[in-house]
């Protein structure tokens, strides 16, 4: 069966944002590995991670601004070719201080990537092959994180944590290379929307407060909290509570993305029927407060620890489709997409910064039992500010 050219477009926004997560999601795979090969402390080896989210959270909005403004088709060559390089470099050092400076560079250079997809993909498609494009784009990245925390322990098994390094940055050549030649051939822009676009020029703070984003940013920083928190520190739970060994603590987090591609093709058939991406948001909080007590209730078990936590990730995943994927094309008519794109999506950043060393500092003084508690705290707070701003989000579709 023959694909069209705005299925062809969407499938190579998909292979971008899989290398892109790729690229970007390996250093937190092999954290446990790391650790131990270069005789470090968590905390130590976690800052690249903090630095390299707030660089990306930062570069969203810079990239965001950017997008609206300059070719964004050079924006993502441009960030998929210093990403590839950057993986080369940490596979060729031992010095965590420079791998800490260029994982940070790889934080910036990540961050030119979804925003200008985003406005690529709303000046291309039309409406529902745009929202179509979203969830594949999203279950794109939940493949790259099966593929990658499968892969992980081979290549330790095989070599060693940098191998891992070395082949995500030839993906990234790869994928470049593909991108270059290929988005050439895309689908024309809609004439719908290019007049929608210019009847608005407000400055962008007056749309963020008129729309009533500032709930809607704050959950968002609470969401990526969450999602990366318990990516990213997994493997590190399995491994202290359950002394499992490092690559079959690894191995385990392969089942957080294979729930949170059920969870965002879910999303997508009840965002179907629930077309209020702020509702079917709050929603999806109270699903993840049950998985957290569960959670917390149950930390002697293997299986439920990995079960709960797994549903409590693809909810962030759900979330995440709704606010960071869906709701910046609403923005369309103040001609402000990437903008807000790269806002919102900063604002996941802002809570991945703080998950990645806030989670190995709150367990190293008081342990998993007192973290996960503040987990379920940060979702009740996520939950509420959703449904503070439900009646909000029927304006955008005015």
């Amino acid at each position: 069966m023959s694909i069209n050219k705005e299925g062809k477009f969407i499938l190579l926004c998909c292979l971008v944002y899989f290398t892109s997560y790729i690229t970007r999601i390996n250093y937190g795979a092999t954290l446990v590995e790391m650790v131990d090969f270069m005789n470090i402390k968590s905390s130590t080896a976690s800052i690249a991670v903090t630095c390299s989210f707030i660089s990306y959270g930062l570069g969203q909005l810079i990239a965001g601004f950017l997008g609206d403004k300059m070719n964004p088709k050079s924006m993502v060559s441009l960030g998929l070719i210093i990403s590839s390089s950057v993986n080369i470099l940490v596979a060729l050092t031992n010095n965590i201080y420079f791998i800490i400076i260029i994982w940070t560079i790889n934080g910036f250079a990540q961050a030119l990537l979804w925003p200008p997809l985003v406005k690529l993909m709303t000046n291309k498609l039309p409406m529902e092959y745009y929202k179509r494009g979203c969830a594949l784009v999203t279950i794109s990245a939940s493949v790259a994180t099966v593929f990658i925390y499968m892969f992980v322990p081979m290549c330790i098994s095989l070599y060693n944590f940098k191998l891992v390094f070395i082949l995500s940055a030839l993906l990234g050549f790869i994928t470049f290379t593909i991108w270059a030649l290929k988005v050439k051939n895309t689908p024309n822009k809609p004439e719908e929307i290019i007049e929608t676009q210019i009847k608005n020029n407000l400055p962008i703070s007056k749309i963020i407060v008129s729309t009533g984003l500032i709930p809607i940013m704050f959950a968002i920083v609470l969401q990526g909290l969450l999602r990366d928190g318990i990516t990213t520190w997994m493997p590190t739970f399995i491994n202290d509570t359950f002394k499992l060994p490092s690559t079959s603590s690894i191995l385990t987090t392969t089942i957080l993305p294979i729930f949170s591609i059920i969870c965002v093709a879910l999303t997508r058939y009840i965002n179907k029927k629930i077309s209020n991406d702020i509702l079917l948001s709050s929603y999806i909080w109270i699903i993840a407060l049950v998985s957290c007590i569960i959670l917390v209730t149950n930390l002697n078990s293997i299986v439920l620890s990995i079960v709960s936590m797994s549903f409590l990730t693809a909810c962030m995943h759900g979330i995440n489709l709704l606010l960071i994927g869906n709701l910046p094309a609403k923005f369309v008519k103040y001609g402000k997409v990437s903008t807000i794109s790269g806002i919102l999506n900063s604002c996941t950043y802002i809570g991945s910064a703080l998950s990645a060393y806030g989670i190995a500092v709150i367990n190293d003084n008081f342990g998993w039992t007192i973290t996960i508690i503040l987990w379920i705290v940060i979702i009740v707070l996520g939950g509420l500010s959703c449904a503070i701003s439900i009646k909000k989000y029927k304006q955008l579709e005015e």
